[in-house]
């Protein structure tokens, strides 16, 4: 770096733009850009829209989990918000899906807390 002007010398500045470039295209060349060209920029669980600054909050989902599986016609994509990516992943993890276990849905909503369990016992029967 030259000490005077606080910018990097030419080498540098050329060795950072070449940086630059090659990470331009492969941001191009990956699934979420392609997505972004195939699909509208429309949430496919609650529809919302997105352009703009907004479109940032748009994900490519893979409907098979796998993020290696990304196919050139799109076909193991969504788009979905980041509110309903994230939701569309905790389904997974409590159908155990995700993790690999065999956690049914009752086994995981007894281990969600429940704020009226002993409300019964609290308020009395009532006799």
């Amino acid at each position: 770096m030259c000490a005077a002007s606080g910018k990097p010398d030419p080498d540098r500045q050329a060795q950072l733009r070449a940086e630059l470039r090659r990470d331009v295209l492969q941001r191009r060349a990956g699934y979420r850009e392609r997505a972004l060209k195939l699909f509208s920029h429309i949430c496919g669980s609650c529809g919302r829209e997105f352009s703009g600054k907004r479109l940032k909050e748009l994900t490519v989902h893979h409907k098979d989990h796998d993020h290696t599986n990304n196919p050139p016609d799109g076909s193991n994509w969504e788009l979905l918000c980041i509110y309903c990516h994230d939701h569309e992943h905790e389904k997974d993890q409590v159908r155990g899906s995700a993790s690999g276990s065999d956690i049914t849905r009752k086994q995981a909503a007894s281990k969600i807390a429940n704020p009226f369990d002993n409300l019964d016992q609290l308020l009395g029967d009532g006799s």
